[in-house]
């Protein structure tokens, strides 16, 4: 199994969840999450005067995958969140060594 966590533009969300959804995964954790990378902020104009803005909003999405999903779900989500622009973000994939659920004590990819 694999954890997948991606870092999107917040407009993103629901083409991203689509695409998940069309291949079969069925849930995720969403997170709102502030950050940057190479684009290091911006600068804006409010009342006159000029702030810069360090930490850009983005959300963090992360979803648990069986090793065959794994590549379909990076595909899936690249294929949605991809902007073609600065900031469009990151995906790391992490292998999970256990899962287990809660309720009913399934473990491994029954969990999942």
């Amino acid at each position: 199994m694999y954890k997948v966590e991606a870092i999107i533009k917040p407009f993103k969300l629901d083409e991203v969840k689509e695409a998940l959804y069309e291949i079969g995964i069925q849930g995720l954790t969403v997170t709102e999450v502030k950050g940057f990378g190479r684009q290091k902020g911006h600068t804006e104009l409010y009342r006159g005067a000029e702030y810069v803005v360090d930490f850009l909003p983005k959300i963090k999405l992360e979803v648990v995958v069986s090793d065959e999903l794994m590549e379909k779900a990076v595909e899936a989500i690249v294929g949605a969140a991809n902007t073609g622009r600065i900031g469009d973000g990151k995906i790391f994939v992490i292998p999970v060594a256990e899962a287990v659920r809660i309720r009913t004590g399934d473990r491994g990819s029954e969990a999942v």
